[in-house]
């Protein structure tokens, strides 16, 4: 993108939260209701990534790009800071973390490439660790949930807060299940809070069985909708060539078509 376009873009939305002329929705934005949107337009980049459509990818890029500048009005406003503040900072550390590309102190390979990040990274959370009211718990909130989960239990299993062997978390996890179906037990009243909190418990525990087995949560369910998209294409596919209209058919002739599908990927 060039200057004057990212200009152009910064006009745009210093426009939509002008007081008198701006967009209403816009105005009554704040950093907390913006987050979800930045979420939302950061998985889309990657779902037309692992599309490898790189006309969505650029429209999405740019939907995640709105989010960042549209932060950083909202701070100039607060006088907090603004779109530039945050290009130097990225770029400054960027420039102190590659000092193999920056000074002359060039690394001879990719290992002390990585170790030397992970030195300067180490030694700027010093810092940041020395003004912190918690140790373990405080930075790990900022991922995916299922992220999340996996690295509290990670920083926790370093404390020895943790089960010994994944057969224990699958006892963890048919337990947090049976909490979770007695809050769902037919004839009794739903509590919707309840049930928020049991099923939070039962996802937790699942994270940290997959955390057990050495595998990643977040990527381990993408995998699964990925399955389930690739699937459901298939049924569509199935549903067109033989003329039936899915949108009418029954859930018994949904699940036929799929049956078929799945015996198809199995006998690939």
């Amino acid at each position: 993108m060039s200057l004057s376009e990212m200009e152009r873009l910064k006009e745009v939305v210093a426009k939509l939260r002008d007081p008198k002329d701006g967009c209403p929705w816009d105005l009554e934005q704040t950093h907390k209701s913006l987050l979800k949107y930045l979420m939302e337009e950061s998985y889309e980049y990657m779902h037309a990534v692992e599309d490898g459509d790189y006309r969505k990818m650029e429209d999405e890029l740019g939907d995640v790009l709105l989010q960042v500048v549209l932060h950083s009005q909202l701070a100039s406003e607060e006088g907090k800071f603004n779109l530039n503040s945050v290009a130097k900072t990225i770029a400054d550390k960027m420039v102190r973390r590659h000092p193999h590309v920056f000074t002359n102190n060039k690394a001879r390979d990719i290992k002390e490439i990585k170790d030397n990040w992970e030195a300067i990274k180490k030694a700027e959370k010093a810092q940041e660790e020395s003004l912190k009211k918690y140790e373990i718990c405080d930075e790990l909130l900022s991922f995916p949930a299922l992220t999340s989960s996996a690295k509290i239990g990670k920083k926790t299993s370093k404390i020895n807060f943790d089960w010994e062997e994944y057969s224990q978390v699958m006892y963890k996890v048919e337990e947090e299940w049976q909490e979770l179906k007695e809050e769902l037990t037919p004839g009794r009243d739903l509590n919707k809070a309840r049930v928020q909190e049991e099923m939070g418990d039962l996802l937790f525990s699942v994270a940290q069985l997959a955390r057990h087995l050495d595998l990643d949560p977040e990527m381990t369910l993408r995998e699964a909708n990925l399955k389930f998209k690739r699937r459901f294409n298939q049924l569509e596919d199935i549903a067109r060539q033989e003329g039936i209209a899915i949108r009418e058919s029954s859930q018994e002739e949904l699940e036929g078509l799929w049956s078929r599908v799945k015996e198809i990927e199995k006998n690939k």
